[in-house]
């Protein structure tokens, strides 16, 4: 029991701490993420891939494996001449505006696809038609309507990439929840102001993986375009420099593209940080 001494001093003292107050307070905020040691994670990886390729393909026979080395000097050539820069060039326009189209229709379509069931029910059978159409069976059909040039290769490309994005946006549609709906319908919004106010927002993320999805596809119809037109692009110097044995230059366009799908892909990752931030930080 405390004396009459201490308990005066108690009440004199009203905000003196008692012994277990003296204690830390645990820290329980998650640990920082360690974005530096991940970076030299990946660059350690790239390297020693590196390496390891350049180790092994100057032991095999260059008719069938190339090695670093040897593609960046072709690579410098090809640059030199022109032809590299005249490929991508060719190759990017088509991609762009191609995948643009794509994610314009996809966006369009899926947002109606989702939000009413007539649509839908008039739309699905043939969405699911030619999602499942093997790309290589069109081709030929495309170059008889098209003929060579770049409108084949922008209606491949628009083709192919258009599905993925029109499926994530339908998806993201239906997945919403009938209760923010119903909030909107209590307070008098009509259509247009459901549409932009609670619809879009919330299938903003899927929207976003959809283009990601549509990137890849998007450069793979292009490249197949450009197998079968052989005129010019990218794919046109795969097809050549395969026809000359030439591995190193051959690797020289491949490597480009894979470096083309990475960068785009990143961008819209970047793209999907700054238009839906919550979308990050849950990741």
């Amino acid at each position: 029991m405390m004396s009459g001494v201490q308990a005066a001093e108690a009440q004199s003292n009203p905000q003196q701490k008692g012994p277990d107050d003296n204690a830390e307070v645990e820290d329980i905020s998650p640990p920082p993420r360690s974005g530096n040691r991940l970076w030299v994670v990946r660059l350690t990886s790239i390297v020693v891939t590196l390496l390891a390729w350049e180790f092994v393909g100057r032991r095999v026979n260059p008719l069938f494996m190339s090695y670093p080395s040897a593609i960046l000097r072709a690579g410098f050539a090809m640059a030199q001449n022109g032809e590299l820069l005249g490929a991508l060039a060719s190759s990017l326009r088509t991609l762009l505006v191609g995948f643009v189209c794509a994610s314009i229709i996809g966006i369009i379509v899926g947002l109606l696809v989702g939000r009413y069931k007539s649509v839908d029910a008039a739309t699905d059978w043939l969405v699911n038609a030619m999602y499942a159409t093997p790309l290589i069976a069109i081709i030929p059909l495309v170059i008889l309507w098209f003929g060579l040039g770049d409108a084949a290769k922008l209606f491949i490309v628009t083709l192919l990439a258009v599905f993925p994005v029109l499926i994530n946006t339908s998806s993201g549609v239906r997945n919403v929840p009938r209760a923010l709906i119903d909030v909107g319908t209590a307070f008098a919004a009509n259509e247009r102001q459901v549409f932009l106010k609670i619809i879009l927002p919330a299938v903003l993320p899927y929207i976003m993986t959809g283009l990601r999805l549509g990137i890849g596809r998007a450069i793979i119809g292009m490249v197949a375009a450009e197998f079968f037109t052989a005129i010019t692009g990218l794919g046109a110097l795969i097809v050549k420099y395969g026809n000359q044995y030439d591995t190193a230059s051959m690797f020289v366009p491949i490597l480009l593209l894979m470096f083309l799908g990475v960068a785009l892909t990143s961008l819209v990752r970047r793209l999907e940080e700054m238009f839906a931030p919550w979308r990050a930080q849950d990741e």
